[in-house]
């Protein structure tokens, strides 16, 4: 694989993160990362990639919690931000991982040299990344629905103008995943996130990690990273129709300044719906709005998953499972013990 065609995935990859990332109320999570799977416990994570010649290269690291050292970093609403900002940058490390693997390619070598992703390119990476979400998720589509508001008189009415403004984000954010889907490498990483959806339910539902094992579940999870986008997206709708801001400089700075706010609620309500969904698995009677409540945080996500999850090959299963075991063997060292209760 070429030099810039690695960081070409690399690039797309992170404006994907979110989506591949699965939530942090799970006790075991992960992300799908080029060419191999990120897996994440309490207090350690693993990855897991295969390189062209078939070898598999993982590596694990231990994972420290902020809230567990300052407590008050675990309030709600706080928290929200907390462990968005710590999967964010773990899920980046992780994709710096496996691009590094993915240079380690004798054939691009230089002078012996290894190739890797340098700082500055790092650097350039993610400033284009939060000028592509910023552009294309908070300008774009208001300035397209100001556009229709000339044009259509209905549009003066707040609530109506940000549900147009809503559509046309969740329209762009949708052609988005699909076009992505369309390049045969971005496909591939649907397909490692596949295998970590399917290694994740083998564990939870405390079958042995073995790739037959992980193979019989779907590859769609409820406690994915896009259930999370998709409720800050329609979450947003109704944030955004309660701002008085009435030019369009002053929409857009009110949906800037609102980002952390509407993480951290869109958080607050995946987690406690999660917290419902454990409920009613483990038996306990669980009344009907609440149960509503987590169908309707969580099946727009699990219909995108139909393009941001694909089946995977044993070989792919194979390396989430690699990771996962990676992370156990380190939170094993550090005293952790992972129990479904």
């Amino acid at each position: 694989m070429s030099y810039w065609r690695t960081i070409l995935r690399f690039l797309a990859a992170i404006q994907l993160l979110p989506a591949l990332e699965s939530g942090e109320e799970t006790l075991v999570g992960g992300q799908a990362v080029m060419e191999g799977v990120m897996m994440r416990t309490p207090h350690a994570w693993g990855i897991a990639i295969r390189k062209p010649s078939g070898e598999v290269v993982t590596h694990s690291e231990p994972l420290e919690r902020a809230a567990e050292k300052r407590k008050w970093l675990g309030w709600p609403f706080v928290r929200g931000l907390v462990t968005l900002g710590q999967a964010m940058m773990l899920g980046f490390r992780a994709l710096k991982f496996s691009a590094n693997v993915a240079l380690d390619d004798p054939e691009l070598q230089k002078d012996g040299k290894k190739a890797e992703l340098s700082g500055w390119m790092l650097a350039a990476n993610l400033m284009f990344s939060i000028g592509f979400f910023i552009f294309m998720y908070k300008f774009v589509p208001l300035l397209a629905a100001t556009a229709i508001k000339r044009q259509v008189a209905a549009l003066d009415n707040r609530v109506i103008f940000n549900l147009v403004d809503g559509g046309i984000r969740i329209a762009i954010f949708l052609l988005f995943i699909w076009g992505m889907s369309l390049w045969k490498d971005i496909r591939r990483i649907f397909e490692y996130h596949g295998a970590e959806h399917k290694t994740v339910f083998a564990f939870e539902d405390g079958q042995e990690l073995t790739i037959p094992a992980a193979q019989r579940y779907s590859t769609y999870h409820p406690r994915c990273g896009t259930s999370f986008l998709m409720t800050i997206m329609l979450i947003s709708i109704a944030a955004y129709a309660l701002v008085p801001a009435v030019t369009f400089w002053g929409k857009f700075a009110a949906r800037i300044a609102l980002l952390p706010v509407i993480a951290s609620v869109s958080y607050e309500m995946i987690r406690f719906a999660a917290r419902l969904q454990r409920k009613a698995a483990a038996g306990a009677k669980v009344p009907l709005w609440r149960s509503g409540l987590f169908l309707l945080l969580t099946r727009p996500g699990m219909w995108l998953q139909r393009i941001t999850t694909q089946p995977p090959a044993d070989p792919q299963v194979e390396c989430a499972i690699q990771a996962l075991d990676a992370a156990f063997a380190l939170e094993k060292q550090r005293g952790g013990e992972l129990v479904i209760a």
